[in-house]
């Protein structure tokens, strides 16, 4: 086990190149296994979840090389039938579901365990097996320990229930590979689920309305092999932005995809942050004074997530973390996961002024001047929270449990050295009995 040890209260500046999206990548690699032939992407984060996937493609018979830094090449030939996928490879990560879609389409079965994933509220996977019976699978469960999907598929109408990401992209996967037209109705449109589409089409599969909430897949009975670079992740970006603003740096974040940051910047502009573009990059002027912006005649200011093109559900942590140094009131509304907020005890901790109303929403007052603490990181978003927090607060902060940081963010404490961060990267000690 480790932890980060954080001296905060230092501005962070300097030039930042962002990771690939964590969020397309897990969807490209299962992509893979759609096909025999070798699939080769580019630009791939090197954290903890990535790493997990990979295992699972490997434990199926996959075979997976790196050819650089952020270059995998997966050829999925030695999958067969009989491969079932790893109940405790699969209980790292929640986007080991991502595998049913294209298990099931390629071989007519698929045998999934629970997948693992952060505790943030209720997950569903109902929209995911909507979509499968709505292309002619049969669900079995067994004990609550695994989902047995079996079927030919055949090319139909799938309206998602609600537009989960996952679920969208395991309904595209599976399209993508049963000849015949299919429609999908209330998609999601998340710049991930994009990325998947473009590169699938790359495969072989004709997809019209990529981008929108309604998707035609003309799927074909077989996919080939192709390379396809990921792009830049938008919630680190905007994390980056955020970690500038709370400590007063000046920041340039290179090669964004500005139109994937519209929703993002007009936010954080309520809540107080100034942002500019140069081109693809975007800058953060340093030593703003953050003033939260009042909605008109002059009630609170109201940050709520929601599906794409709404301010994402993956930033709520960082919005929150945020607000707790801009001079003003913010209403962060959950909207989707009732478990998220749970993180503000920590912030709370360490002087935040929040007043928790329920689970889906918190009324932060700033700014305050944050305090070190010895706090855990409860999952990947909120623990990044909690790392900005430790950047901008008086004194030694301890974070622990940051593996979960590393399930989203590569080598975080390293490029944040090059911020100008103090942050070391320390063994726990063992709790003596």
């Amino acid at each position: 086990m480790e932890k980060f040890v954080i001296d905060g209260g230092v501005p962070l500046s300097g030039t930042v190149i962002p990771a690939g999206n964590k969020n397309a990548a897990l969807p490209c690699l299962a992509a893979s296994a759609l096909t025999a032939e070798e699939v080769v992407v580019r630009n791939i984060p090197r954290i903890r979840d990535v790493q997990a996937m990979l295992d699972l493609l490997e434990d199926l018979g996959a075979t997976v090389e790196w050819r650089g830094e952020h270059e995998v090449a997966i050829c999925a030939a030695g999958i067969t039938s009989e491969s079932r996928v790893d109940p405790r490879i699969s209980s790292k990560i929640r986007a080991s579901f991502l595998l049913a879609g294209p298990l099931l389409a390629r071989f007519g079965r698929a045998d999934m365990p629970p997948p693992g994933g952060d505790v943030i509220g209720r997950r569903r996977l109902d929209p995911h097996l909507d979509a499968f019976k709505a292309l002619g699978a049969r669900i079995e469960r067994h004990d609550h320990t695994m989902l047995e999907l079996a079927g030919t598929l055949r090319a139909g109408e799938i309206f998602m229930d609600e537009p989960s990401v996952m679920g969208t992209e395991n309904a595209l996967m599976a399209a993508a590979l049963t000849p015949g037209e299919t429609q999908i109705f209330n998609a999601a449109s998340e710049p991930h689920v994009v990325d998947l589409a473009r590169m699938l089409v790359k495969m072989g599969a004709d997809i019209r309305g990529i981008g929108s909430n309604v998707m035609h897949v003309t799927g074909k009975g077989e996919l080939g092999g192709t390379s396809h670079d990921i792009g830049p992740d938008h919630i680190e970006i905007g994390s980056f932005m955020a970690m500038a603003g709370m400590t007063g740096g000046e920041m340039r974040i290179k090669d964004t995809e500005p139109d994937d940051l519209r929703m993002i910047r007009l936010v954080f502009r309520r809540i107080g942050l100034e942002t500019q573009l140069d081109g693809a990059d975007v800058i953060v002027p340093g030593g703003q004074k953050l003033v939260v912006e009042r909605d008109m005649g002059e009630h609170t200011s109201k940050v709520q997530d929601g599906p794409w093109p709404a301010f994402p559900a993956d930033l709520t942590s960082i919005a929150v973390a945020l607000a707790t140094q801009s001079d003003g009131e913010v209403m962060v509304h959950e909207w989707m996961f009732e478990s998220r907020l749970f993180f503000c005890d920590k912030l709370i901790a360490m002087g935040a002024n929040i007043f928790i109303a329920d689970p889906h929403r918190a009324l932060i007052h700033g700014p305050r001047q944050l305090r070190a603490a010895r706090v855990e990181s409860p999952d990947i978003r909120a623990g990044m929270a909690v790392l900005l927090a430790a950047l901008t607060a008086e004194g030694r902060t301890e974070i622990g449990n940051i593996r979960q940081i590393d399930r989203g963010y590569e080598r975080i404490d390293e490029r944040l050295r090059e911020l100008g961060a103090s942050i070391e990267r320390v063994a726990e000690q063992p709790a003596l009995a």
